[in-house]
């Protein structure tokens, strides 16, 4: 009898030794399941967050005022207008409420407008124009008020001169106005000399951020 005690209770402790494994091979998974899904948890957060903070950054630049590049105008003894401010060079996807009209530089877009000695008939984007600036180019712009002759000749000067463009610019305070990155100027006609003057020093000029960057390939109109 003794030995049928024993043997029962020898399986006894070896049925609560299994039960007390099974048990703890339940709660292993339980901590593993609790620990999986609070880590998805939060990286859903975290992720969640990334994509709500850029999807907020996105929307700013959609309608990026512009105002890091505040500043003003300075003129010099032969009345070209140096930005007194350093401009930003960041990518946007949306327009810029540029300070200054047209703009000499600032945040805009990554592709430019081609501006090898090209001529637009109509008013072009500027955060594209402003891209070719950056490249080292000069931006001929005209009002209605500008004579049919004087756009003729200032078509005619461009298309001799890679690393130029033209096109209308309605807003603009003068009926003729040239400008590079970061400098601009009024000239009185086609054969106003400081229109040469101009295109001297800044088509590539030493104000040229991305010298030799490339003024073709970009976007037609």
């Amino acid at each position: 009898m003794g030995s049928a005690k024993n043997r029962d209770s020898a399986a006894r402790k070896a049925r609560i030794e299994e039960l007390r494994r099974a048990e703890r091979a339940r709660e292993r998974r339980t901590r593993v399941l609790t620990v999986t899904a609070s880590v998805v948890v939060v990286a859903a957060l975290v992720v969640g967050g990334v994509v709500l903070v850029r999807s907020q950054s996105d929307d700013s630049a959609d309608t990026a005022s512009d105002a890091k590049n505040a500043g003003a105008f300075v003129a010099d003894a032969d009345g070209v207008q140096k930005w007194d401010t350093k401009l930003t060079q960041n990518h946007v996807s949306g327009d810029v409420d540029y300070p200054m009209e047209p703009p000499v530089g600032g945040d805009h877009n990554q592709v430019w407008m081609n501006c090898n000695g090209d001529v637009y008939e109509k008013e072009i984007p500027k955060v594209n124009a402003v891209h070719s600036l950056e490249h080292g180019a000069v931006w001929v712009t005209y009002t209605s008020k500008a004579p049919k002759a004087d756009v003729a000749a200032l078509a005619a000067k461009v298309k001799a001169t890679p690393y130029t463009l033209m096109s209308p610019a309605e807003e603009q305070a003068a009926p003729i106005m040239l400008s590079a990155w970061g400098y601009q100027r009024t000239v009185t006609g086609a054969d106003d000399p400081k229109l040469a003057a101009f295109l001297e020093k800044f088509v590539q000029g030493e104000q040229t951020p991305e010298p030799g960057a490339a003024c073709t390939g970009g976007l037609p109109q």
